[in-house]
């Protein structure tokens, strides 16, 4: 299954990744993507990928 992961250090807190796909990222109180389900079906990958690509500093990727 594929797995979302983040580089917290690059991540800048745009939320950008929130807006696409809430039910896998939220941002916490220090401004830092999380991830709320690393893994992901099939059928949630578009948005996944949507996320992800919305990412302005690339802090997010997709290992599969």
């Amino acid at each position: 299954m594929p797995v979302i992961k983040a580089d917290l250090d690059l991540c800048q807190g745009y939320a950008n990744c929130v807006m696409e796909a809430p039910k896998f990222f939220d941002i916490n109180d220090d401004g830092v993507v999380v991830v709320l389900e690393e893994e992901f079906p099939e059928g949630s990958r578009s948005r996944v990928e949507a996320a992800v690509r919305s990412c302005p500093v690339s802090a997010l990727r997709i290992e599969e």
